[in-house]
């Protein structure tokens, strides 16, 4: 999602405050803490905060023989608008914001930036997460198109809002998940139009309610008594996928669309804690579709912010909404198959201070077998990191949490987990697991926050743990082993795989890691994914104004790290004003799929059109010129 440069996206304006410069800390003293530990050594690793003081942990195991990473050199930092790769290797847009998936669409127009009908049938705005799936010979993408940027959808209006109940039409169908075969012929992806498997999940699409909280009175409205079928998903950030076939689109920063009409109307607690108050981010929502209104719908914002499972090879299929997976503002969901069977995801809150999360199904996966419901029963977890490099994930149930029912925590999960006391994080976005090992790495993408106040919430946020820097503006990667490889295991043990910073600049922790040099540097690690050979890319989404403390960073960018020597390269350069996000190959791993989102949102882009054309979020698959495999 949109990280550090807040000001510069006006839908986040509501949830985060504008940077500020970090106050020192007694970094030295917590440096000498963690390294009276150094003993505490688990599965090869070398844990604690004393992993970027002394240099990069050991690792007993090694990348199998045949994963060898990619041979480029390393592109240099910039700031150019457009796409900057190694020598050797080329890329193409596959589809951007716009694009008509059906022959009864029309092709983007520059000058409108077309209507509600014409969006409802093209691709949508701010792709972000998104997956492969191959059927009988065939490529089906799914993708998340987490917002509109306002000033872009409608730059035709000279307000540059919506102005009119079909531009809060085209704004709603910019929403959601878009879902389309794509076509490698004559050396370019394309999208095939009018494919069966085509289809727009928007902010109006009809959805089912499963899970613990179904059917509860939190989830029943005026248009919903049952509180069993929910209208639209939206605001979906990053993304999972299962091993039995479906898509699961995470809803993030979904309170922004709420607002009320009556003024005086006092939003309760729980709102306040997801950031739901009386005006929403500009989107207009509730002027067309009463819903979003909370003073007449209070019980509708209890129905976003949850998991969407859908299965892209069925255009006809339900959405369905996983209450279990518990609601609070998803970036991705990790799914991985425990040694038992058991489908274990990892989640993260993606807000200063919040929490990450981890679910463990009740049912066992079946190759073959009908996996459908295996997101519904479960148990639900958070964790707690020590600063001696363990820790233990809480389950989160009514007795753990003092809350009087699985519905009401799986409802109000940021009020269980802080019930319990989990550690806050600065931001936790992607969730990866190593295919190599159990390893598990998170993102944490920045705070500025850290160690001056509390979360939204009340919990404190101290210097502490995984989150070791006051007013933290440039990330980390966090890294955690499950006790005997056991991802259902209730123990961990942690290090920091990379703290980002300027070492051009900064001599303290402010410089980040031994494996962050003035070569590779960058701020707010976001994006996460392996690839086959057990290689780990990096995506960031920070601050891209190459000057002060992120002097020398240029543009958002896309690196590769080796996860046993820690050594990072980056691999590619965005255009302005983008944010790196969503990656996956395709069925022979010959071609990797990036997304841009949101180039130009500060209105300096033309990517990918050049000239005066508008800025379009888009996906671009990069090959090798020899024709090689991509990872």
């Amino acid at each position: 999602m949109p990280g550090p440069r807040i000001a510069n996206i006006p839908f986040l304006k509501s949830d985060e405050n504008n940077n500020s410069r970090p106050e020192g800390n007694d970094f030295n003293t917590i440096a000498d803490i963690v390294l009276s530990r150094r003993d505490v050594v688990g599965n090869g690793f070398a844990f604690g905060l004393a992993t970027f003081v002394i240099g990069l942990s050991e690792t007993t195991a090694s990348l199998t023989d045949t994963a060898k990473p990619l041979d480029f050199i390393p592109v240099e930092a910039n700031s150019l608008d457009t796409v900057t790769l190694p020598k050797g290797y080329s890329w193409q847009v596959v589809t951007s914001w716009g694009d008509p998936l059906w022959s009864t669409g029309v092709d983007f127009d520059d000058v409108t930036r077309g209507t509600g009908a014409s969006q409802e049938l093209a691709f949508g705005d701010n792709n972000d997460g998104m997956s492969l799936f191959f059927e009988d010979g065939k490529t089906i993408l799914a993708a998340n198109n987490e917002y509109v940027n306002r000033k872009i959808i409608y730059g035709n209006r000279a307000s540059g809002r919506p102005e009119t109940l079909d531009d809060v039409r085209k704004g709603k169908a910019g929403h959601g998940i878009s879902i389309c075969e794509i076509k490698h012929l004559d050396g370019t992806w394309k999208i095939v139009r009018d494919s069966p498997y085509n289809r727009r999940i928007t902010a109006d699409t009809p959805m089912e309610i499963t899970g613990p909280a179904r059917g509860h009175s939190l989830l029943q409205t005026p248009a919903d008594p049952s509180g069993t079928r929910a209208l639209g998903t939206w605001n979906n950030c990053g993304n999972g996928r299962t091993p039995w076939g479906t898509y699961l689109a995470c809803e993030e920063n979904f309170n922004g669309y709420f607002s009320s009409s009556d003024e005086n109307y006092m939003p309760t607690p729980e709102m306040k804690r997801y950031g739901i108050g009386n005006k929403d981010w500009g989107y207009g929502w509730a002027r067309a579709d009463v819903r979003f209104d909370i003073s007449k719908y209070p019980n509708e914002p209890n129905r976003a912010g949850f998991v969407v499972e859908i299965d892209p090879l069925d255009p006809s299929s339900t959405p369905k909404k996983r209450t279990g997976l518990g609601r609070l503002k998803h970036e991705n969901a990790e799914v991985v198959v425990a040694a038992n069977g058991r489908v274990v995801v990892y989640m993260g809150d993606d807000e200063k201070g919040e929490f990450l999360y981890k679910f463990i199904s009740a049912g066992k996966f079946v190759e073959g077998g009908d996996n459908s419901d295996l997101l519904d029963n479960g148990m639900l977890f958070v964790a707690k990191f020590k600063d001696d490099g363990t820790g233990d994930w809480v389950e989160l149930t009514p007795e753990s949490t003092g809350m009087k029912s699985m519905a009401e925590i799986c409802i109000f999960t940021r009020q269980a987990a802080s019930a319990v006391g989990a550690t806050t994080m600065d931001r936790p976005e992607w969730v990866t697991a190593n295919p190599k090992k159990a390893d598990v790495y998170c993102a944490l993408t920045n705070n500025t926050n850290r160690g001056k106040g509390p979360n939204k919430g009340g919990d404190d946020m101290p210097v502490a743990g995984p989150n070791p820097r006051e007013g933290n503006k440039y990330g980390q990667i966090v890294r955690w082993t499950p006790n005997s490889d056991d991802h259902t295991a209730s123990g961990f043990n942690w290090d920091l795989f990379l703290v980002a910073g300027n070492p051009g600049l900064h001599k303290d922790a402010y410089a980040g890691s031994k494996n962050i040099t003035t070569d590779n540097m960058f701020n707010s690690p976001d994006g996460l994914a392996f690839d086959s050979n057990g290689f780990l890319w990096i995506q960031t989404d920070g601050n891209y104004s190459n000057t002060g403390d992120f002097s020398g960073m240029g543009n958002n960018q896309m690196l590769m790290a080796n996860p046993e020597t820690g050594k990072i390269k980056r691999f590619m350069v965005g255009p302005k004003g983008c944010e790196i996000t969503g990656t996956c190959w395709s069925h022979d791993s010959k071609t990797m799929f990036v997304g841009i989102q949101h180039p130009g949102e500060d209105g300096n882009s033309h990517f990918p059109g050049g000239g005066n054309s508008v800025p379009r979020s888009s996906i671009i698959a990069i090959t090798r010129n020899d024709g090689g495999p991509m990872g």
